[in-house]
C-alpha cells in the first residue's frame, strides 16, 4: 500500500499560482508605496527616495516574473530544449532580491526543458535552507542529457526544508500543501518526468542538495542453472555514501501502483 496521493490538476494549478503571487506581491506593493509617496511629497529628498523605491522594486517584480516564466511556464513545446545559460540569468536575476549570496557554475549547453524548470525550482528549494542568508552554490556537471547537479547551501540556521522528505516522493498524507509547501512536491514532478532523483543531506552546518539521473546501466541476470529455490539475487545500484535526510522521487513509476 502506498501514501501517495497527486493533487488535483486545478488544485496544483490554484497552488503554483499562489506562489507566483506570494513573490510578485510585496514588490509590486512597493512600488504602488512609491507611487503615493510622489503624490503626496513636496520635499526633494522624499522624492528621490521613492524614485529609488519604484525603480529597484519595479526590477525585482520583472526578474521575478521572468524566473516563474522559465521555473514554472510552458517554455516551449513538448520535447523543447533549454538553454542553461538563460536559466542561470534569470536565477542570478531572482537571486539579487534574497538574502543569500549566489554562484552558479555550469557549461554553456541546452537541455531538456524539464530538467532545466527542476533545476530553478531547487534554486527555490536552496534559498529555502537558509533563511536567514548566507551562501548558495550551484554546480552543474556531466552531460546535458543527464546533468549532475549540486546545490551547497551555507548559513546561520542552515535547514533541509520543512517537509522535503514526504513532499519530494509526493506523499501528501498528513501534510497541509500551501503555496509553500507546493515547491518541493512540485520539484518532486519534474524529477520524476525526467527521470532524476532528488536528495538533500546535513553535512555539519550545511545543507547539500542534489538532483542526479536515475538511468543506469541495465542488469543482465543470470541465475546458476542449480541455484536452490527461493535464492535471490540483488544488483546494488547506489554506492555506499552519507546516509540522506531526504531521499526523492525516483523516476521509475511503478512505485506508483503499489
Amino acid at each position: 500500500m502506498t501514501n501517495e496521493i497527486e493533487l488535483e490538476a486545478l488544485d496544483l494549478a490554484a497552488l503554483l499560482c499562489s506562489r507566483v503571487c506570494h513573490d510578485i506581491i510585496s514588490p509590486v506593493g512597493a512600488i504602488n508605496n512609491g507611487l503615493e509617496v510622489l503624490d503626496e511629497e513636496t520635499n526633494e529628498e522624499m522624492k528621490a527616495f521613492a524614485f529609488d523605491l519604484i525603480r529597484k522594486s519595479a526590477r525585482q517584480a520583472s526578474a521575478k516574473l521572468q524566473f516563474a516564466r522559465l521555473a514554472f511556464g510552458a517554455a516551449g513545446s513538448a520535447g523543447a530544449e533549454i538553454d542553461i545559460g538563460d536559466a542561470e540569468k534569470v536565477a542570478r536575476g531572482y537571486m539579487d532580491g534574497e538574502k543569500a549570496e549566489f554562484s552558479w557554475t555550469a557549461p554553456r549547453a541546452l537541455m531538456p526543458k524539464n530538467q532545466v524548470k527542476l533545476i530553478l525550482n531547487l534554486v527555490l528549494m536552496a534559498t529555502a535552507a537558509v533563511p536567514r542568508g548566507g551562501s548558495i552554490k550551484v554546480t552543474v556537471e556531466g552531460e546535458p542529457s543527464k546533468p549532475d547537479v549540486t546545490f551547497h547551501c551555507s548559513g546561520p540556521s542552515a535547514r533541509i526544508p520543512p517537509a522535503f522528505e514526504k513532499l519530494i516522493p509526493g506523499t501528501i498524507v498528513d501534510v497541509n500543501i500551501d503555496a509553500h509547501a507546493v515547491q518541493p512536491y512540485y520539484a518532486g514532478l519534474l524529477a520524476r518526468s525526467c527521470g532524476m532523483t532528488v536528495a538533500a543531506v546535513l553535512e555539519g552546518t550545511d545543507v547539500i542538495i542534489t538532483a542526479r539521473s536515475t538511468a543506469a546501466a541495465p542488469v543482465v541476470e543470470e541465475a546458476p542453472a542449480e541455484a536452490p529455490a527461493g535464492e535471490t539475487m540483488v544488483a546494488e545500484a547506489v554506492p555506499d555514501a552519507a546516509e540522506p535526510v531526504a531521499v526523492a522521487a525516483v523516476a521509475d513509476e511503478a512505485t506508483h501502483q503499489a
